[in-house]
């Protein structure tokens, strides 16, 4: 370590009070052969160390054991002394010698100090001391500081005497000042180093970035363009402003990883980062940049975030998911009673038909043709855009997808629940019951070679008696197994896990098996649809044995299972802000109970009020089981972790919000909100980080109206929304690994999937031209019943073509998409038939691109984002299929829907 002053003190390694060393300095004689008198308090170098040291020991005080010079250097020529006395003479007025400064340029603002406080050494710190000879000089009795004559007369000595230190562990820079030069600023380059190493420390613990088109190596560091401006401002010091350049560490890529290119718009020299900086924040390290256009028209740095998900969502699901679980659970054949027609007529849906309904697809010409379809029944999919539309018969209140293991190329199900009647209504605050149907729709494979004539096919409908259901789940993973599996009757093979959430208050879990294997068991000649009285295999109460009333805690409103191996929990939300948990395999006799059907009754282990209103929804992080996040009507969002859940993590008051998603790669949640406490400008869908990185909420979506769903892709780092103005959003999020507020054009990062529009007709209107919406035509008076609605109005659908996103904001959708953020008008006193209730994203690697989305009219569309689809993802496909077959190695593939066309007939359409 190169040291500049008479000595420099040193740490020792052992003993109570400490052992100092002090490296060589020279002494009297040198002094007096080379004629200079120092002062006796700069003597020592202890004067300019801001340290206090004990007093030294005894037996070290002037001790004799003094190195000498080597004979060539004492013999020093009296021309050498003259230069020296030369040097003196300069130094003893420093400022004489520098230029006078111009009027009107800058100076530097504070009191007036010396020019130079401190020798310019390195930081006194242990292990960076020498520790070669022992103690020689007395301790100083105050603090002083040398001048530059003391300091060059000790620099000179010490290279005439002084031994070569050992290399310092800091980084290559120098500290030292040179003559009638301006001290170096170490204080910024030691915090600029320290920067940097908080910034590669906190990018360590953040997953890796994806591979993506290499910016242009930066082969040294740039000069900041703030240090040229001065230079070329102040002539006069060209030479002192060129030593004040900031300090840039070149770091070298680690396993020879790309080198990334210095950003213009951080010209400006970072300050020190202040305690209350967020973690994460980007203080050192500058982010890659992505330049260019993706294949499907949008930006590189737009997709990015997307290719990156794909890997993360893949890996963390072979690690957190499971191939098989809850083995004890598996259906029965005789706990399935088919119904006759009788019978199954008051859980049916009372709309046999469907609205009027037309479809205009952005890019193709359309002939403008009114739909109505019959309960139950779709239409065929589109042959370029593969969209479908089916009929359930009353408003969609719940949606869930069945997940399938990744490479199965199996069918794809939906489960879903509309309401019997299209203008029921009942409060919140009261338990409800009476029937219901839950209805399972089957949408095929949604492979690419398959999809031009799929359409979608009413498999069965379960018959409930427990009112509305607001919420289901189907359980994570291990619950499907193939089709063709062999089993011993009565067993058939099993779909999925499926949990309601009624207005009764109970939570229901139903073990659903194969369609096929189902519809094997029942004669041919049986009525289509096929609804079945099932008997549930578990059922979940609140309460205790001794107290199980459900009526304490009203409605259960939303359901979440827990995403990670084994699967064994499940939480709900109630009205009176209750969370339940569950422990759906447990044997204790206090929490489990079998009745005399052979169904179980569960109690809860756990249970905490976690909101002052209704809870309505709930979403487990997909990473860590240990943390959960809940909504309330009480306008609070909370973060808990469950091994404390007497206190949340973090507890954010916002506006009301409708539905949450916590996707799987972000410390944050995506909020859709209610508009009625909103403020505004400020409606619509929001980011929240859940505490820990401290950013600031992301806008990522502004919304005229309440947007009642809110679904994300892990696949796709995507969020697709639905409203009650009839408009069906995606938008893909950054990444949110870093502060959203460098986030630039966030509207090019969303763009509308379709529209749905409440379009009046006159008296024929299948002789009615679809011009007329934007005709001058005054309006019907506003309907408020479904009978009232569809007789003067009917939907018209107005599609984006998703293939591709080349010009996107110049595009008719998106200018329309901009111009309702901006003013659009709600009318609330008429029912909302356009309004969209329930978006679900696909979970499964097999459809990943696949979106459903249904709302009060009962029609429910089926949407291919075919343009977020890349490469990629086919090959992990691709890869997942390889796979699965190795492992399983069906008998026989699944042809088609999944099961034969005799033992299934569709109602014909009109």
């Amino acid at each position: 370590m190169d040291t500049c002053g008479v000595g420099c003190v040193a740490l020792g390694e052992a003993g109570p009070v400490g052992n100092m060393t002090v490296v060589d300095s020279p002494g009297q004689e040198v002094l007096n052969q080379l004629g200079v008198k120092v002062p006796s308090e700069t003597t020592s170098v202890e004067a300019s160390i801001e340290m206090s040291l004990p007093t030294p020991l005894p037996g070290f005080e002037d001790s004799p054991d003094m190195r000498r010079l080597p004979p060539e250097q004492e013999s020093l020529s009296r021309l050498e002394q003259q230069d020296l006395s030369s040097e003196m003479s300069k130094v003893s007025n420093p400022r004489a010698s520098k230029p006078a400064r111009k009027r009107g340029s800058r100076t530097r603002k504070g009191p007036k100090r010396p020019q130079q406080r401190k020798a310019p050494s390195a930081p006194l710190v242990p292990g960076l001391l020498d520790q070669s000879n022992p103690l020689s000089t007395p301790m100083p009795k105050k603090r002083s500081q040398k001048s530059k004559g003391d300091l060059l007369l000790l620099k000179l000595s010490k290279g005439l005497d002084q031994p070569e230190s050992p290399p310092s562990k800091r980084p290559p820079e120098d500290f030292e000042t040179p003559s009638g030069e301006r001290p170096r600023r170490r204080a910024a380059q030691v915090a600029l180093v320290y920067l940097q190493e908080l910034a590669e420390e906190l990018s360590s613990t953040l997953p890796a970035p994806v591979t993506c088109p290499k910016s242009p190596k930066a082969s040294s560091p740039t000069r900041l363009k703030k240090t040229q401006q001065q230079a070329a401002c102040h002539g006069g010091e060209e030479n002192a402003t060129a030593q004040d350049e900031d300090f840039v560490l070149q770091v070298e890529a680690e396993d020879g990883g790309e080198s990334e290119a210095p950003s213009e718009a951080l010209s400006d020299p970072e300050p020190a980062v202040p305690r209350s900086t967020p973690r994460g924040s980007t203080s050192g390290k500058q982010k890659p940049h992505f330049r260019g256009v993706a294949p499907n028209g949008l930006p590189n740095y737009i997709m990015a975030p997307v290719w990156k998900c794909l890997h993360l969502t893949k890996d963390l699901r072979e690690q957190k998911h499971s191939l098989w679980e809850f083995a004890e659970w598996i259906p029965l054949a005789w706990k399935w009673h088919l119904l006759s027609e009788l019978e199954a007529a008051p859980y049916l849906p009372q709309e046999e038909k469907s609205p009027l309904f037309s479809v205009q697809r952005e890019g193709l010409s359309e002939d403008g043709t009114l739909y109505r379809i019959n309960r139950f029944s779709s239409v065929t999919a589109h042959p370029e855009r593969w969209d479908v539309s089916f009929f359930t018969g009353g408003p969609l209140w719940a949606l869930d997808w069945c997940p399938v293991p990744e490479g199965s190329a199996a069918s794809q199900y939906v489960a879903l629940f509309s309401s019997p009647d299209m203008n029921e209504t009942h409060p919140l605050s009261q338990l409800h019951s009476g029937p219901g149907l839950l209805q399972l729709w089957g949408l095929g494979t949604l492979q690419p070679e398959s999809c031009s004539g799929n359409r979608a096919h009413f498999v069965y409908g379960i018959a409930c008696d427990h009112g509305c259901i607001w919420d289901l789940k189907f359980c994570p993973s291990g619950a499907w197994e193939l089709p063709g599996t062999l089993r011993k009757a009565p067993l058939l093979p099993r779909l999925g896990l499926l949990a309601l959430a009624c207005s009764d208050g109970k939570v229901l879990l139903f073990s659903l098996p194969h369609p096929e294997a189902l519809l094997a068991q029942q004669p041919p000649d049986v009525m289509k649809p096929a609804i079945y009285k099932v008997q549930c295999v578990a059922t979940l109460q609140v309460g205790s044995m001794q107290a199980s009333d459900p009526s304490e805690c009203g409605q259960c409103l939303s359901l979440a299972w827990m995403p990670t191996r084994p699967h064994h929990h499940l939480a709900a939300g109630y009205y009176n802000g209750m969370v339940v948990f569950w422990n759906l395999p447990t044997n204790s006799p206090l929490l489990r109970i079998r009745l005399s059907d052979g169904s179980l009754k569960l109690y809860p282990f756990q249970c905490f009020l976690a909101h002052d209103q209704a809870v309505r929804t709930l979403q487990w992080c997909k990473v860590n089981s240990h943390f959960l996040v809940s909504a309330g009507s009480d306008r609070k969002i909370k973060f808990w972790d469950l091994r404390r859940p007497y206190e949340p993590i973090n507890s954010i008051k916002r506006f009301l919000s409708t539905e949450l998603a916590w996707l799987l790669p972000y410390n944050g949640v995506t909020v859709a909100q209610d508009n009625c406490y909103a403020s505004y400008g400020l409606c619509g869908i929001h980011y929240i980080d859940a505490g820990y990185l401290g950013f600031k909420a992301y806008f990522t979506a502004p919304r005229k109206g309440t947007v009642w769903s809110l679904s994300g892709s892990d696949w796709l780092g995507t969020i697709a929304a639905g409203d009650i103005s009839g408009e069906l959003i995606a938008a893909i999020l950054p990444d949110m690994a870093s502060n959203p507020v460098n986030v630039k054009r966030p509207a090019e990062r969303r763009f509308p999937i379709y529209k749905a529009d409440l379009v009046p007709y006159q008296d024929n209107p299948e002789g009615q031209d679809l011009s007329s919406a934007s005709s001058g035509i005054p309006d019907p008076p506003k309907a408020r019943t479904y009978a009232e609605t569809v007789n003067h109005h009917y939907l018209l659908f107005q599609d984006t073509d998703l293939g591709s996103f080349h010009n996107l904001l110049h595009r008719e959708p998106m200018l329309r998409m901009q111009e309702g953020e901006g003013h659009s008008q709600l009318c609330l006193d008429r029912l909302q038939l356009e309004a969209i209730h329930k978006v679900r994203f696909s979970p499964n690697l097999d459809s990943y691109g696949w979106l459903v989305s249904g709302g009060q009219s009962g029609l429910v569309r089926i949407h291919f984002v075919r343009g977020l689809t890349s490469p990629l993802g086919h090959r992990m496909q691709l890869e997942s299929q390889a796979h699965f077959s190795a492992m399983f190695q069906p008998s026989s593939p699944t042809k088609g829907p999944g099961f034969p066309l005799a033992s299934h007939r569709l109602l014909s359409n009109p």
